[in-house]
């Protein structure tokens, strides 16, 4: 099969294209396909050889943008199979058949029926195919074609990324790239010029320049001044075709802006100002404005203001507004017309950000001069001092002299002033004033202790102008008076231990007074005078305001005195001097051996155990109910045995049975030993009531000085002779028991029976380092000592 094509390059060649329509397509180019031959020999089978196919490729080509009525010619398709009878039949498939392109299946002609656009899709890929018209069967195999859409200048350059917005420093050089703006074409760049683009510059100049080829601006003149105009807007065009005519255009605008540079000193509008300030004006107010104009702008306009000589420099100050830029005029000390009515001040504007690229166009600075008129006004009266401190003794009468304010009229009619006191609290009711003189008086009696200070405010107006009020603080000291006498600084719990030493200080005390250190400073402490000696304890003035509590005995007993009451007088050394009584209350405890307080009585060592209210009633009912068991014992056990003796007062021998345990030998009121030791307390003869005597016995005399030399023994041997002789005794026998110690040794006796009605020097207290086995027999003898010593 042989596809022959023809296409125009351009416009121009269309009648080229004709003239090559008409020509043949033969000779611009085809695709030249062999059919498959068969040939059959007798006696043999069929021999199917491969065929052979030549390819003469060229491609199609078809103009974009066709806008004739008819449909565009592309080319022709033709099989060698065809001999023009009608018998083959060309079929054409893929992209665009049967829609864009259209075959004539007889004549194998293909045309191009809508208007194609390259830059949407630059080729088509189609197939071809020849068939038997009568058997549909292939006479070739498919082939493949393209169909390329050949380019025409038909899109104009465009500018994607404008309009630009763009800056420049002012006073650049010239030639300072300012921006590069790029144009892009949709034409084919590969197919003649219409993709070429060049660049030009309709409005800007003389301005602004820019490179044909690159796009590049630049600026065209020196010193460009944004002050003089600071917005430049450029058009910028490009055209393809290289630029030739009949090219396409488009163009955009760039929109330049000079930024600023500090190439302008700043410039105050006048070389003199004049300025009004009333001498009423308050010390730190501002009373006036000034700026100096810069024609630069944000940075570069900054500027600060100084003073730089005259004779107001030290009473007038100046800053800079960083806002406004302007110089704001303070004022520092207060005017006073009457004293100078005017003042010259030189004040200076100078930049803070400088460009030294630029300071041949300074200096960046400039000078003014400002003259201050001072105004009268009528002022309100000024006092002498601006605050007064007075003092008055505390208890003073009503109406005593406290001190004196004054005030005066500063204006030049020196008006009369009138005082008052302003009574916005209570304090201020504590004085008064007169009116004329200023002098200030007590209105209630004041007490130091209570109040030492007091604040009032004066106030001060002038008679002909009440409306001019000026006020002056003052403080009232209220001094002191010696009224308060000295007492304990605090309640003082003392404690002595019951092994203490004479001599020992076992509390220290201070005493304080509400007077001030004039009028108490130094404390004396004494004991009652009217007292009569105390035997127990002593006090000691340790003249620093303080005095100590000290033992003037050994050993004190709880069980004998637990609480010992000490007065104290404590006089101070005021003008004239007080003086006080205090009563220190001293407590017995016992203590280690280190001094620390081990208990003081036994309601502090249970709640020292942290026994509760409800443990402590539950030990004493379990308490009382043993004792009640003991008692029911005791009485059950007694009420089973009758007596053998009804008088208290017989001391016969008899065989006396009780089954409670004695007191040991601190019981000395369980028998009467005294009757062993008395023959003659028992000389009266006492009958039994139990048993009647058949006898009456014979009395027995015995002078008194036998009974008083009689030994014991002998009267022991006695009894026991008269009870083997008594017919009344029972027919039973009976023990009679008699403790006899014998005669006096010369050591004397070692029982301690009679130890509490005698005295001993001996002192035991080396009992107390025989360590915690011996504490509580140290504790016996010391509290005996203590008694004794009582």
């Amino acid at each position: 099969m042989r596809i022959t094509s023809t296409s125009c390059i351009c416009p121009v060649l269309v009648c080229l294209c004709f003239v090559q329509r008409c020509y043949g397509a033969a000779h611009h180019g085809s695709i030249k396909v062999t059919r498959n031959q068969t040939k059959h020999v007798e006696g043999e089978t069929e021999v199917h050889h491969r065929p052979k196919r030549g390819w003469v490729w060229n491609q199609f080509f078809v103009l974009e943008e066709h806008m004739g009525p008819d449909p565009q010619y592309v080319g022709k398709l033709h099989s060698n199979s065809d001999k023009g009878d009608g018998s083959v039949k060309y079929i054409l498939t893929g992209e665009g058949a049967g829609t864009i392109f259209i075959i004539d299946d007889t004549t194998g002609d293909i045309h191009s029926t809508k208007s194609l656009d390259r830059e949407q899709k630059t080729h088509y890929v189609l197939h071809a195919q020849a068939i038997d018209r009568r058997t549909n069967k292939p006479l070739e195999p498919e082939s493949e074609f393209i169909i390329k859409v050949q380019d025409i200048n038909d899109n104009a350059p465009k500018f994607t990324d404008g309009p630009y917005i763009v800056t420049v420093p002012e006073m650049s050089e010239m030639g300072t790239s300012v921006l590069q703006v790029t144009a892009t074409d949709a034409d084919d760049p590969t197919y003649g010029n219409s993709a070429r683009v060049v660049y030009s510059i309709l409005q800007g100049q003389p301005y602004f320049s820019v490179d044909p080829k690159t796009g590049v601006i630049r600026t065209a003149l020196h010193n460009m001044d944004r002050e003089a105009r600071e917005h430049y807007s450029v058009v910028i065009q490009a055209k393809d075709m290289a630029g030739q005519v009949g090219g396409l255009s488009g163009s955009t605008t760039v929109n330049i802006t000079l930024t600023d540079v500090n190439d302008n000193p700043p410039r105050f509008p006048q070389k003199h100002y004049q300025l009004y300030v009333p001498e009423s004006a308050q010390v730190g107010s501002a009373v006036g404005k000034i700026k100096a104009n810069d024609a630069d702008t944000g940075s570069n306009a900054d500027m600060k203001y100084t003073i730089i000589n005259g004779d107001g420099s030290g009473v007038f100050s100046i800053s800079t507004d960083k806002e406004t830029r302007e110089g704001i005029l303070s004022l520092k000390k207060p005017l006073n017309y009457e004293k100078k009515k005017s003042y010259t001040l030189n004040i200076e504007g100078a930049n803070t950000h400088l460009d030294f690229r630029f300071s041949h166009l300074g200096p960046f600075k400039d000078v003014t001069m400002l003259k201050i008129i001072v105004g009268d006004v009528d002022e309100p009266p000024l006092f002498t001092m601006p605050s007064y401190v007075m003092e008055v003794y505390e208890n003073a009468k009503i109406g005593t002299t406290v001190g004196t304010v004054t005030a005066q009229d500063p204006d030049t009619a020196n008006s009369l002033v009138r005082y008052f006191i302003d009574h916005n609290t209570e304090e201020d009711r504590y004085f008064t004033i007169d009116a004329s003189t200023g002098t200030i008086k007590t209105a209630k009696i004041f007490d130091r202790e209570e109040t030492p200070w007091y604040n009032i405010t004066v106030a001060a107006s002038e008679i002909d102008n009440p409306g001019l009020v000026s006020h002056v603080p003052v403080g009232v000291r209220i001094l002191d008076v010696n009224d308060n006498p000295p007492e304990l600084a605090r309640e003082y719990d003392v404690v002595v231990c019951e092994n203490a030493k004479p001599g020992q200080v076992i509390q220290t005390i201070t005493a304080t007074d509400k007077d001030n250190s004039a009028n108490g400073a130094r404390f004396h402490f004494s004991l009652d005078e009217g007292l009569s000696l105390n035997p127990n304890f002593t006090l000691r003035d340790n003249e620093d305001n303080t005095a100590s509590i000290l033992t003037r005995r050994r050993r004190y007993s709880r069980t004998t005195q637990d609480i010992y009451y000490l007065p104290v007088l404590i006089s101070d050394g005021g003008v004239p001097p007080l003086s006080s009584s205090s009563t220190l209350t001293i407590r017995v405890c016992a203590c280690e051996r280190d001094g620390r307080v081990r208990t003081c009585h036994a309601e502090a060592f249970l709640s020292s155990a942290g026994l509760s209210t409800g443990a402590l009633i539950a030990i004493l009912l379990c308490v009382v109910i043993l004792l009640a068991i003991v008692v029911l014992f005791i009485t059950l056990r007694r009420s089973k045995k009758e007596p053998l003796i009804i008088s208290e007062e017989d001391v016969r021998e008899n065989v006396v049975t009780y089954d409670d345990e004695g007191g040991g030998e601190e019981d000395t009121e369980a028998f009467d030993i005294t009757a062993l030791r008395n023959p003659s307390a028992a000389e009266e003869l006492k009958y039994r009531r139990d048993v009647r005597p058949e006898v009456k016995p014979v009395p027995r005399h015995h002078p008194s000085s036998s009974l008083d030399s009689i030994d014991v023994q002998e009267f022991i041997k006695q009894r026991l002779a008269e009870a083997d002789l008594d017919p009344s005794v029972p027919p039973y026998d009976s023990l009679q028991t008699y403790a006899y110690e014998g005669h006096r040794s010369e050591a004397g006796s070692i029982s301690s029976l009679d130890s509490a009605t005698t005295h001993s020097d001996q002192d035991y207290n080396y009992l107390g380092d025989w360590g915690p086995e011996f504490k509580k027999l140290a504790e016996l003898y010391g509290e005996i000592e203590s008694e004794r010593t009582t």
